[in-house]
């Protein structure tokens, strides 16, 4: 017997390169406020310190260090504050409690104004709730310092390498976009080439928004950022062509596939790149891969133009960037109803702490906290996930703790755990959960070693803050299991009706940013649909259902840049009849999802260069057939009172 779809995608980790240096990192920013307290003889001062080293770790990120200031700074900051704001009240009953709402609705609203204040609003809500418990240990003010001590600290070792290694972690996006590109030529006509697609574009994504948020910073005088987006920006075509390859299932010849890794080194390691064996014959496609990479080539020797490449966004003034702030925090009913669930989770939990004597009750707020961020993934599967971690990792922490081991053996626990924080924080909720339990066990309770009854109030807390999340945050909340992909399943289509509009009519005027901004679209209704696939609901269903339609959609646009590169090679431009064809087929699609009804078969095209784009949207279509379309009829009078449950 098979399993079912969503239990399979709930287990299953993701598959990421380890970032050992990151790694290293986190054991040292975790592990030494720990050894320096047991040295000079008040290691739960050591383990305060490390608290605030923790809250830098797991949101510290491998990249720009401007992102890395960025985030981790606005995360630590809003951390201090909510650990400030615990410290003063303290545990005082029901004004915790009161206080603890407010902060959930805070930190729900600041959370639509994006990732990076999404991450500080959890800060704040997390940090506020582990403020109320240390407060009562060593007092507030010292309890505040030491946060802060090892917030700093964290955020030290994260940032040290800037000053001499400014431009490594731009250099080291942009060289992975020409491995990502090897990685697709040598995984053509192969199953493996999909997945070598999806991190090209991942790889493209990340080095476009890295330079582009330096060079809008650094107004373009920074010859260094300059030369490497003129080399990003070179790589499109090229991209283009590894993209037309793999569509057409062909392989490209291996000292093609070779020169790309030796420019992807050179990068990486700011050297020249030599002279590169690349062929003067081969298919348009091969012909158009090798011309981008002899143009990146020019671009590192120094034989570009003089010109920008492209304009910098001008920067904007404090005035606008606060304005879109603000019409991002109260960008719609969206955000108050996920301020308005966390807060009656919340409320449940804070009650249920009050009736029932919870030897640790600000656990069970905590994991209410961190685990209803819809934001961060499905909400079913972060409090399945959640719970199964921290059952295993509560369970190793207290039980160490409760051994009782000597300080020095905490210390290298600790390191140990650390260590693996990161690696396992980019596989699965689950696995960082396993990780992170046991470490802040040690952390909060280093005082109580030796006390069996900890094991004990761990599972239970962190039992029923999952169940709270379950029950109230998910079974009974109003459209929670309902499917909301629809529509941006809609707009990724009509999306690809553009670039098809754009691309197959010779019209190279911003082709390359568009095909960019259609990939961008299909990679997060991707993501969006692997969110929900792991939901037992109608929605679940649903999107495994549609997963073979976004596999044609991303058919449709690699067949579409292969026709395009194609074009760009001296081939006939299709006839506009054609195009105007397979451009109304595919906003027929967009529309027919809209009206959630089935769509029509695409009519059949005279034009032999399409025929390949055809058959894929016969895949789409296919793919949007099978699953109902019809809306879940739970909850009419409460749906009615909420709109927008779509």
């Amino acid at each position: 017997m098979a399993a079912p779809h969503w239990l399979t995608q709930l287990v299953k980790p993701t598959r990421a390169p380890v970032d050992w240096k990151r790694a290293a990192r986190a054991a040292v920013a975790v592990a030494a406020p720990i050894a320096v307290g047991e040295g000079v003889g008040h290691i739960v001062l050591g383990a305060l310190v490390s608290i605030g080293a923790l809250c830098g770790t797991v949101t510290a990120i491998s990249g720009p260090y401007r992102d890395r200031l960025r985030r981790s700074g606005f995360a630590v900051l809003a951390g201090a504050i909510g650990f400030f704001l615990g410290d003063l009240a303290g545990e005082h009953g029901w004004w915790t409690g009161v206080l603890i709402l407010a902060a959930a609705v805070v930190s729900a609203v600041i959370s639509a104004a994006g990732n990076v204040a999404s991450l500080a609003g959890l800060q704040l809500l997390v940090q506020l709730i582990l403020g109320t418990h240390e407060s009562t240990v060593v007092g507030p003010w010292l309890a505040l310092a030491g946060f802060a001590v090892g917030a700093a600290w964290a955020l030290l070792l994260s940032l040290a390498a800037w000053p001499v290694r400014a431009t490594a972690p731009e250099r080291a996006l942009v060289a992975s976009v020409f491995d990502r590109l090897a990685d697709l030529l040598a995984a053509a006509g192969t199953p493996e080439a999909r997945t070598a697609r999806h991190r090209l574009t991942a790889a493209m994504n990340s080095a476009y928004d890295a330079l582009l948020t330096a060079r809008s910073r650094l107004a373009g005088r920074d010859r260094a950022y300059r030369r490497l987006f003129l080399v990003l920006s070179e790589a499109t075509p090229a991209v283009e062509a590894g993209v037309a390859l793999a569509s057409a299932r062909h392989r490209a010849p291996r000292s093609v596939v070779d020169a790309t890794v030796r420019i992807g080194q050179s990068i990486q390691a700011d050297r020249p790149v030599g002279e590169l064996d690349l062929p003067d014959r081969g298919s348009p496609a091969v012909l158009a891969l090798v011309a981008g990479l002899r143009s990146v080539v020019d671009v590192l020797s120094g034989n570009e133009t003089d010109g920008p490449g492209r304009p910098d966004r001008p920067r904007r003034t404090r005035k606008e960037r606060l304005a879109t702030w603000f019409d991002d925090v109260l960008a719609g009913p969206a955000t108050w109803r996920h301020a308005l669930r966390l807060a009656v989770c919340m409320a449940v939990a804070e009650v249920l702490t009050m009736v029932v004597p919870f030897e640790r009750s600000y656990w069970l707020a905590l994991t209410v906290a961190i685990v209803l961020k819809p934001d961060f993934g499905s909400v079913f599967a972060r409090a399945v996930q959640r719970g199964g971690g921290t059952f295993v990792g509560a369970f190793l922490g207290a039980g160490v703790l409760a051994l009782a081991p000597n300080g020095w053996v905490l210390v290298v626990l600790a390191a140990a755990i650390a260590f693996g924080l990161p690696i396992a924080q980019v596989r699965q909720f689950g696995m960082f959960a396993t990780v992170l339990t046991p470490l802040v066990i040690i952390q909060l309770d280093i005082g109580h070693a030796g006390s069996w009854d900890l094991l004990v109030a761990r599972l239970v807390d962190t039992l029923a803050g999952c169940l709270i999340v379950l029950v109230f945050g998910y079974l009974l909340w109003p459209g929670s299991r309902a499917p909301r992909i629809g529509g941006r399943l809609a707009d990724a289509v009509d999306a690809v009706a553009r670039y098809a509009d754009l691309a197959l009519r010779a019209d190279p005027r911003g082709r390359s940013a568009l095909r960019r901004r259609t990939y961008r679209q299909l990679s997060d209704l991707r993501t969006e649909l692997q969110r929900v696939l792991v939901e037992p609901s109608a929605a679940g269903r649903q999107a495994a259902a549609w997963y073979p339609a976004i596999i044609g959609l991303e058919r449709v646009t690699g067949s579409v840049t292969r026709v395009a590169v194609e074009i760009d090679q001296g081939d006939p431009v299709p006839p506009a009849a054609d195009v105007d064809t397979v451009v109304a087929a595919l906003r027929g699609i967009a529309d027919a999802v809209r009206a959630e009804r089935e769509p029509d078969d695409p009519p059949e095209s005279d034009s032999p260069q399409l025929a390949g784009i055809v058959s894929h949207l016969r895949l789409v279509v296919a793919g949007l057939r099978g699953p109902s379309l019809d809306r879940p009829r739970v909850f009419p009078l409460v749906r009615r009172l909420l709109p927008g449950q779509r």
